[in-house]
């Protein structure tokens, strides 16, 4: 990563962006001057991690489709980005696959008849795993900070469940809350 610090807010991954085609990791990265880019590194059905079934209400052990990134800042990993799905929603769509979705995962929903109208996000800090600091070239004991985000439709049902992985240093997570 560069010298500065890293603001990011969750904000553009909420909405379907109206008319956009770009990413918007790229574009918020673009709009501070900086390079963003991402690598999928698997995409398909897994069994939900136990944590994720309860998040997204399924039995543990039941498929979810899961999408795997690894997200970099001026060609540096920064975040390890891990996007589930139930299996009747994404199943069989390109959130099943490993190409680049024309306009977003959130426009791809949307287009689906799924639209997030509600988040939680959850931040805990840890301690990295072997393969954490192998792809994020983390130093041995280095923490990582864990952002799980839980996004709901209008009827209260999880529709995405993202689990970001990211070393601490020089980042910071920016949350506006309007009330009224």
């Amino acid at each position: 990563m560069g010298g500065s610090e890293w603001i990011s807010t969750s904000v553009p991954y909420l909405a379907a962006p109206s008319g956009a085609q770009g990413d918007a990791w790229a574009a918020e990265a673009a709009a501070e001057g900086r390079r963003g880019s991402q690598r999928i590194v698997q995409a398909g059905e897994v069994e939900a991690p136990g944590a994720v079934a309860e998040l997204l209400g399924t039995p543990a052990g039941q498929s979810v489709v899961a999408r795997r990134r690894i997200m970099y800042l001026d060609g540096e990993p920064c975040e390890l980005t891990d996007t589930y799905y139930p299996v009747d929603i994404a199943g069989g769509t390109g959130l099943a696959g490993t190409a680049k979705i024309s306009g977003g995962a959130i426009r791809l929903l949307a287009d689906l008849g799924h639209v997030g109208v509600r988040v939680r996000e959850d931040v805990t800090a840890r301690s990295a795993t072997g393969h954490e600091r192998e792809q994020l070239r983390l130093a041995a004991g280095d923490p990582v900070l864990q952002l799980t985000r839980l996004t709901l439709d209008d009827a209260d049902r999880p529709i995405q469940v993202d689990v970001m992985t990211m070393p601490p240093r020089r980042q910071k997570l920016r949350y506006e809350i309007r009330i009224g």
